[in-house]
């Protein structure tokens, strides 16, 4: 398992070492042992997402969780491909306001760690696309958050080009990250 710094070294690349033979292949996704050693902290996952997006072009984000309930997250890509997208929102950090993103595929098995303080979105490839992620803490309602997905001032490319995006209401009525009072 190999774990690289992006731009923004919070978050992390993770390529797992894929073993294939003529039944298939293997692929161990975690090992916590491996992770927290490469993040020189302990890290604890308590419950699992899965999303499935019927259809290319939907966006899910950018969302957060606020203290006390924040989350870190360990995303990837089971079928079909997304762009994945970490914001960082932790007030205090110099690269505060600017994102990185990452293909995940089926296809090339990386995952992305996001740690707590940034916003997390994604916008599906393909059709049928499924979506996996361990988080350090539990959904809470009175602590989700997001911001709007298509701020000009973020500068996100979400490699839409013309395509309409598929949004939920809470996504397109989300605030700018101008009017978004960080908690981070």
């Amino acid at each position: 398992m190999k774990i690289e710094a992006l731009d923004i070294p919070a978050v992390k690349l993770i390529t797992p070492k894929k073993y294939i033979d003529t039944r298939g292949f293997f692929i161990e996704t975690f090992r916590q042992t491996i992770f927290n050693d490469a993040l020189n902290q302990e890290i604890n996952f308590v419950q699992d997402n899965h999303s499935l997006s019927y259809k290319a072009g939907t966006i899910r984000g950018l969302h957060f969780q606020a203290p006390p309930h924040g989350q870190g997250k360990l995303v990837r890509c089971t079928h079909g491909s997304i762009i994945d997208v970490a914001v960082d929102a932790r007030q205090a950090s110099p690269t505060y306001g600017q994102h990185v993103k990452v293909k995940l595929s089926a296809e090339n098995n990386l995952q992305l760690w996001i740690p707590i303080g940034f916003l997390h979105g994604f916008v599906t490839l393909e059709p049928n696309t499924e979506v996996v992620y361990k988080v350090t803490n539990y959904y809470s309602k009175e602590c989700d958050g997001n911001v709007l997905w298509n701020d000009r001032d973020l500068g996100i490319n979400w490699g839409l080009d013309e395509r309409t995006p598929i949004l939920s209401e809470k996504d397109m009525n989300a605030p700018l990250f101008n009017d978004f009072k960080s908690p981070f």
